[in-house]
């Protein structure tokens, strides 16, 4: 039986009034990107927290604004979706700017959802009489929590009335293997995210650089459990157009480091880069395990001859460094390959988890030092002692030698292709050190 879901706190507002900083306070992360521009928030970002032994899950929503250019219309009916899924609705408004009519627009989006919800006044100096600020918004003929959630002002009580209004609450570790989707942007990353969720999560537009934070959700398929990380497209550093687009690779980075397996989404209709080559570069330089993922199946099929094999030969092509890479092919708008995909996920997680005795390492190694001589470290052989496997993942080994110093990349190379070949670890970046036998 599944653990029990945490309530949510959605946070809502008109762009730039703190949400992202609030979401930051409350949650003690700084998992949303803040900055002083508008528009930063593109995707619905969750992450649970406690306060005084309560826990709920706090919810970052891009900000609605009656423009009608660019992301906003997306933003809107993302978010006005999302509140249906929501137990509380804190709404902010920005008290040194006073009401505008975005305020009022929010406000209808906020009541329509019967929710229970409240209002809190952000950027209220604390020096300042809350008078000062709070009369604008006393049209909306609720009550007003005054705040500055840079200087930690009003979150006590925006907390205090968030608690009451929950009830009991269980907590719920988010427990699953996690998989982080990684690519270029417009490559069809979101669009998959949003398949697999069941619900619009995930902010999907024509629009180049559409995710800015990397963003995480829960869900079971197959009766397994998974986390699932959708992070921003990455582009060059050369091409990156602002800040926002830097902090979001930061974002990535920090991402990939925490998942246990990267997917690699790679628009099939353009088949694979040399943008593509540096991420997968990226995935290996943190010993993360990957599937390079086709998608826009459908696309491909229209525009290539025997497009499966056209794709597997650029995908030879492009990542000759790293053979044997897993391939899966789907199509985010139809759903196809899914379970094409979860079957490879499942098979590379297992590979991932596999142990090996170091009887059965040390019986392979005499056997592999046979067919190809030691190294020579200056006049002497590197001798090698034996070999053991480390607690991390993917596998790694540590080899035990009297020259450690004289084990060249190519011999290691060597020893991690036998290695693959023996126990079917084709496609898992697998790593040996050498150390000094004591």
């Amino acid at each position: 039986m599944s653990s029990p879901k945490l309530k949510r706190v959605a946070l809502v507002g008109r762009p730039n009034v703190g949400k992202s900083t609030l979401f930051n306070r409350l949650t003690r992360t700084r998992k949303a990107v803040v900055r002083d521009e508008r528009g930063v928030t593109r995707d619905i970002q969750i992450e649970a927290c406690e306060w005084w032994g309560k826990s709920f899950e706090v919810v970052d929503t891009g900000g609605l604004s009656e423009d009608d250019q660019g992301f906003t219309p997306l933003i809107r009916t993302q978010v006005t979706e999302f509140l249906q899924h929501v137990d509380l609705i804190v709404m902010i408004v920005d008290g040194r700017s006073g009401i505008v009519p975005e305020d009022r627009d929010v406000f209808r989006v906020v009541t329509a959802t019967n929710k229970p919800y409240i209002v809190v006044v952000n950027k209220c100096d604390r020096t300042l009489e809350g008078d000062n600020y709070l009369p604008d918004f006393y049209e909306f003929g609720v009550n007003l929590i005054p705040a500055a959630f840079e200087a930690d002002y009003g979150i006590d009580t925006l907390v205090e009335w968030a608690i009451a209004n929950l009830g009991e609450n269980e907590f719920n570790a988010r427990d699953g293997f996690r998989l982080a989707i990684l690519g270029k942007p417009n490559a069809g990353k979101s669009s998959l995210c949003n398949r697999l969720l069941g619900q619009r999560r995930m902010l999907v537009s024509s629009i180049a650089g559409t995710t800015v934070d990397a963003i995480e959700a829960e869900f079971r398929y197959a009766d397994q459990d998974y986390i699932l990380v959708d992070t921003a497209g990455l582009r060059r550093m050369a091409k990156q157009k602002d800040g926002t687009e830097v902090l979001g690779g930061f974002k990535t980075r920090e991402a990939v480091r925490k998942a246990d397996l990267v997917l690699l989404v790679i628009d099939g209709n353009q088949g694979p880069s040399h943008q593509d080559a540096r991420l997968i570069e990226m995935c290996l330089e943190h010993h993360k395990a990957i599937v390079v993922v086709a998608n826009k199946l459908d696309l491909g099929k229209r525009e290539h001859e025997n497009f499966r094999d056209w794709f597997r030969e650029r995908v030879d092509e492009e990542f000759r460094f790293f053979v044997d890479v897993p391939l899966v092919f789907t199509s985010a708008l139809f759903g196809t390959g899914l379970d094409e995909l979860f079957r490879k996920i499942e098979e590379v997680r297992s590979k991932l988890h596999i142990k090996i005795s170091t009887s059965q390492l040390n019986k392979f190694f005499t056997d592999v030092i046979k067919q190809a001589p030691s190294p020579v470290y200056r006049t002497e052989n590197v001798k090698f002692y034996y070999l053991t496997q480390t607690q991390q993942k993917p596998p790694s080994f540590i080899a035990f030698a009297n020259h450690p110093e004289g084990v060249t990349p190519s011999y290691r190379r060597f020893l991690i292709r036998k290695i693959q070949e023996n126990w079917n670890l084709k496609g898992i970046p697998l790593r040996i050190f050498v150390m000094q036998k004591s």
